[in-house]
């Protein structure tokens, strides 16, 4: 017996961690910077620490109780109806609530590249396929609608990446307006803002209010540092929201991460802080590393070296560890995560150095 054919399907590539990059070369993760992996420098949000804490108790019940206020929370905060917030197990849980709600097996769909790899991967999951539009590093990656429709061709459901892992570009409102009202009625325009909170541009839930066929993808992961309990959630229009409860998978949300978003949402103090160095450490980036950037809104930092996997492996063996681009299809760039103003400052150092050496 074999499982089906799975020679399409990519395997996502997570940064390594510390403790398995320590182990390996006999470094001392407490002198360790992981910068690879877009986390947040500061961890997670104290609130949602002592709200698991305080939850770890309750760990017999199913999450009903709490995915309600968890849901009416965040229905409040985007001022949206309930049924409007799909709960899931990451941004990716979100993800595949869509892919499950709209696709039909041999259903295509758009994806950029360079790009967040699961897109793909859920849409062949669900027995999608998949097709693509450039971000041209020529165009320093441009994103805008022209780039998106050129390459349209009746796909059910389109991805917007705002800001784009790995570059930060965004998507302007008035561009994903612009390829809603370029597509079919029946295609749906995803916009991925995992990262919104770092950037100043507005969310694009304004859209929502007036059309069916656009919805936001958000997560826990990045500004409330709660990556590791695995919470994300879809935004999508009143008109078919009901089909959650038709394709959600039972509980999809824990209890401890319903506990520890809902209390994550008030601690205005931790988010404000991780936007802020995010800030501070971009800005830091582009004025001292010494390799070209592009400009970011996001909390990363996207630069170009001769031999990016060179550069990523020799920082890493002098305890840096920053993300090379190669599974992005940019064997030339590596990705660098904003951390601390300490660790920020110490990764630029360790980078030059090996940038130096590397490319003489």
């Amino acid at each position: 017996m074999e499982p089906r054919d799975l020679s399409a399907h990519t395997v996502y590539r997570a940064g390594r961690g510390i403790e398995e990059v320590a182990r390996e070369l006999g470094l001392d993760p407490e002198e360790m910077v992981k910068l690879a992996s877009n986390e947040n420098m500061f961890g997670p949000s104290p609130r949602a620490v002592e709200a698991i804490r305080d939850s770890a108790g309750r760990m017999h019940s199913y999450p009903k109780s709490s995915h309600a206020d968890l849901v009416e929370a965040l229905a409040e905060k985007w001022d949206v109806t309930s049924e409007q917030v799909w709960l899931s197990n990451g941004g990716d849980g979100a993800l595949d609530c869509l892919a499950r709600a709209m696709l039909e097996p041999g259903d295509e769909v758009l994806v950029p590249e360079p790009g967040f790899a699961y897109y793909a991967m859920s849409a062949r999951y669900h027995h999608g396929e998949v097709s693509e539009y450039e971000l041209s590093k020529s165009d320093d990656f441009a994103q805008t609608a022209d780039v998106v429709l050129s390459a349209y061709a009746g796909e059910r459901i389109v991805y917007l990446t705002s800001p784009h892992n790995p570059t930060g570009a965004e998507f302007t409102t008035e561009a994903v307006r612009e390829i809603a009202e370029g597509t079919d009625e029946q295609t749906l325009v995803l916009v991925d803002e995992a990262y919104g909170e770092f950037s100043d541009s507005p969310s694009k839930r304004s859209l929502l209010a007036d059309r069916d066929d656009v919805a936001l993808l958000r997560t826990f992961s990045k500004a409330y540092g709660l990556a590791g309990v695995r919470l994300g959630y879809a935004l999508v229009p009143e008109a078919w929201a009901d089909a959650y409860a038709r394709i959600n998978t039972p509980f999809s949300a824990s209890e401890l991460a319903c506990r520890a978003g809902l209390a994550a949402l008030s601690d205005d103090e931790h988010v404000e802080r991780s936007v802020e160095t995010a800030a501070w450490a971009r800005e830091y980036i582009y004025d001292n590393l010494a390799a070209d950037t592009w400009e970011s809104t996001g909390n990363f930092v996207l630069a170009e070296v001769e031999d990016a996997s060179a550069v990523a492996e020799a920082a890493q063996e002098e305890g840096v560890i920053v993300r090379d681009c190669s599974s992005f299809g940019l064997p030339e760039c590596i990705r660098i995560t904003c951390g601390t103003e300490e660790d920020t400052e110490h990764a630029v150092s360790v980078l030059n150095d090996v940038i130096e050496v590397v490319e003489s």
